[in-house]
């Protein structure tokens, strides 16, 4: 499978980029490069090798959905150009 200009034009237009004329034939070596690398591994013989990862087999650990304040206010403070108490201070912005 290859790619060719014409090919690369109708693509920039159905997905509503500008044209690269100056770029067309770089871009068609570059996507023809791309798919001969895809074609090469489907060469490749994966006869009874197993999947290495999967999320379905190995679901990945999940933290407890939980809303806190991190206990971390004089250090979240400490960033403030103004507190007052224990919570910031803004100018007023409505009268």
């Amino acid at each position: 499978m290859s790619v060719t200009a014409d090919d690369v034009r109708r693509i920039a237009r159905l997905a509503c980029l500008a044209e690269p004329t100056d770029r067309i034939d770089t871009l068609v070596g570059e996507l023809n490069g791309i798919l001969s690398w895809i074609e090469q591994l489907n060469e490749v013989d994966v006869e009874g090798v197993d999947a290495m990862t999967t999320p379905v087999k190995f679901p990945l650990p999940q933290r407890e959905d939980v809303v806190t304040d991190g206990n971390c206010r004089d250090k979240v403070l400490a960033n403030a150009p103004s507190s007052d108490e224990g919570f910031f201070v803004v100018p007023k912005s409505v009268e």
